[in-house]
């Protein structure tokens, strides 16, 4: 059984690595392992994801596709949900979600025909729940912080995320020093796009 793990973060400031070690745990108790891994920086709410299309595009029937949630997969409109589920049920690919149990049941599991189309189906249905549920859940979280926004606003206390002055400075002196983005990366923890504001910032200020 070909296993393909896929790690995705929103954004290049965060860990698209982070539930490697979960993942791994899981291979390892039910006796599998990933035979290839995926990672990305990318919103889950876009369906242009490379690593994920480069994984369908490798992906042969009967492999399987590890997540450890749903939501690290879509968090899709039902538009392009039904998009992506085409391209993969297409592919004869398995999602195994780590947050959905009645996944876990295909692997190594050598159930006759019928058996394997009543759990294909009940699978099916609750990875569409899970999905619509991501989707809400980003939705909602999306409105609760415009609300806040606004009300700050009118309130006239809306400063918007304070800057980490510390790091950005050390960041600046790394980047005088000529230390590749990369570097800085591993050095700092930060992502391109904080780099790559502060490059135009320092850009800015001697043109000023």
């Amino acid at each position: 059984m070909f296993v393909r793990a896929y790690l995705r973060a929103s954004t290049q400031d965060q860990d698209a690595n982070r539930a490697e070690g979960q993942l791994k745990a899981f291979a390892k108790d039910h006796g599998l392992k990933i035979a290839a891994w995926y990672r990305e920086n990318e919103s889950g709410t876009k369906l242009d994801r490379p690593e994920l299309f480069k994984l369908l595009s490798d992906a042969q029937e009967g492999d399987v596709l590890l997540i450890e949630q749903v939501d690290r997969l879509s968090r899709l409109d039902e538009s392009d949900w039904k998009k992506l589920r085409a391209m993969i049920d297409a592919k004869g690919v398995r999602i195994t979600a780590l947050d959905l149990p009645t996944s876990h049941q295909f692997i190594g599991a050598n159930a006759d025909s019928f058996t394997g189309r009543v759990l294909a189906a009940v699978n099916g249905m609750v990875l569409d729940i899970l999905a619509a549920t991501a989707r809400k859940d980003y939705e909602d979280r999306r409105r609760r912080q415009s609300q806040g926004i606004a009300k700050a606003k009118t309130n006239g206390k809306f400063k918007g995320r304070p800057e980490n002055v510390d790091r950005n400075a050390g960041i600046e002196g790394m980047l005088n020093s000529k230390m590749s983005w990369g570097d800085i990366q591993k050095a700092t923890g930060c992502g391109r796009a904080t780099i790559a504001k502060i490059v135009k910032r320092m850009k800015d200020q001697k043109a000023a």
